[in-house]
């Protein structure tokens, strides 16, 4: 249960930095603290969930983690069309 709620928890954080990131030049220094900046706050996440770093799980949380940049993205997306 406990990395549920933290894949979730990543998912969650990287939303609104994707949506900002989707807003930017790409490759500028606001694109990269875009992509950069949850990266603390994922690992601090991990810690306080207790869970230990492990190979097995690095799938499982870099999907979480691209999975809300790409959300947010696309939320961007999809609001500057209408």
């Amino acid at each position: 249960m406990g990395l549920l709620l933290l894949l979730v928890g990543i998912f969650a954080v990287n939303v609104p930095f994707g949506y900002w990131r989707e807003g930017v030049r790409k490759f500028s220094p606001a694109w990269f603290v875009a992509v950069h900046a949850p990266v603390p706050l994922v690992i601090l996440m991990r810690l306080l969930a207790g869970i230990e770093w492990s190979f097995a799980i690095l799938p499982l949380l870099v999907a979480a983690y691209f999975g809300g940049q790409w959300v947010g993205a696309r939320h961007r997306r999809r609001a500057a069309g209408s």
